[in-house]
């Protein structure tokens, strides 16, 4: 009885990239032959579809083997087993951690959790990024959360240091992250329009100006929560809309900064107080975690929305929050300056992104 075996005898591992993206977007081995030979791969050799398959076969074993060394980067660069120079170890990496946006902007904010898990079958139909794919990019969101939650130091620096990715992807997981640990909402259908860049660019404003590790990157969590003390004291803002004298002069000397240069003026006028009430409102209650969650929501529905509706450029819009947040700074009762534009350095970038006029 004869038994035929294919062996590949080599020193350095071989692994196509365009094999190895198939195996990473879920395609099985015939699927991922057709897709290689629809392109032509191998045009002008002899080589048979039955050595195709015996290569795609031969190279999803080897991708399924170095999957274990993927989930522990530091596993991958200090074995022996395969012989991978550095380069393609990073390339290995760096695409095994890479995620569809379609899939991300699904499941951004909800709980890493089995019970989001269990839903990945109806987010593969929704995205048409194949299960298997979801799978994995969901592990990763779930393995990285859980190395990096509980570590002191900055967060994006953490991720790149245990999961030797790139700083993009290193930022983007961190947006991904945060995220999750405050379980911000996101897919309300008033937030649709935002892409996974939109919510990644505020995340990182987040971080950068409203954690505790914004005043001291050693702290335990430092990235991950919203500073407590910082958010209590937002409540000290309200006087800015409570105190009817100071609410006049900020909107006296913001109206005075912004006529004649906006053709939105009229607008910015009659709407100043009921918007300065939403922006501050959602400053004072963001001691809540449900009003932590609903930052987003709020933001659209108290202030951007109105703008809409008012034709706002984003010109207009740059023009209002710079001079409305500066205005405040002139104001003589008024002695929460540092907390302001610590405020307001946020709003007016997260607003600025995600205003699309």
């Amino acid at each position: 009885m004869s038994v035929e075996l294919d062996v590949f005898v080599v020193n350095t591992t071989i692994m196509d990239e365009e094999v190895y993206q198939l195996w990473l977007d879920g395609y099985t081995v015939n699927d991922a032959v057709k897709v290689r030979m629809e392109g032509g791969v191998w045009e002008g050799c002899e080589a048979s579809a039955e050595v195709l398959h015996s290569d795609t076969m031969d190279q999803y074993r080897t991708f399924q083997m170095c999957e274990r060394l993927l989930h522990s980067p530091v596993k991958l660069a200090n074995q022996l087993l395969f012989q991978i120079p550095p380069h393609r170890q990073a390339m290995l990496i760096e695409r095994y951690y890479a995620f569809d946006s379609v899939f991300v902007r699904e499941v951004l904010g909800k709980k890493l959790s089995k019970g989001t898990k269990k839903d990945l079958d109806d987010v593969s139909a929704k995205t048409g990024v194949t299960l298997k794919s979801c799978r994995r990019q969901f592990d990763n969101f779930k393995r990285v959360f859980k190395v990096v939650e509980e570590l002191k130091g900055p967060l994006v620096e953490n991720i790149r240091q245990h999961f030797f990715l790139s700083d993009k992807l290193a930022r983007d997981y961190a947006a991904i992250v945060f995220f999750a640990n405050n379980r911000f909402e996101t897919g309300k259908k008033k937030l649709h329009y935002l892409t996974f860049q939109d919510f990644a660019f505020c995340a990182g404003q987040l971080i950068s100006n409203w954690t505790v590790g914004a005043l001291d990157n050693m702290v335990e969590d430092m990235d991950v929560d919203l500073e407590k003390e910082f958010l209590q004291d937002l409540k000290e803002l309200k006087i800015l809309i409570t105190d009817r004298d100071l609410l006049d002069q900020h909107k006296s000397l913001v109206c005075t900064a912004l006529r004649g240069k906006t053709k939105a003026f009229n607008e910015m006028e009659a709407n100043f107080k009921n918007l300065s009430r939403g922006l501050v409102n959602i400053a004072a209650k963001l001691t809540n975690t449900k009003e932590v969650r609903d930052f987003f929501i709020d933001l659209v529905e108290k202030f951007i929305e109105p703008c809409w509706s008012d034709k706002w450029t984003a010109g207009d819009m740059r023009l209002y929050l710079t001079h409305y947040t500066n205005s405040a700074h002139v104001l003589d009762t008024f002695k929460h300056q540092v907390v302001w534009d610590r405020y307001m350095g946020v709003i007016k970038s997260c607003i600025l992104k995600m205003y699309h006029d």
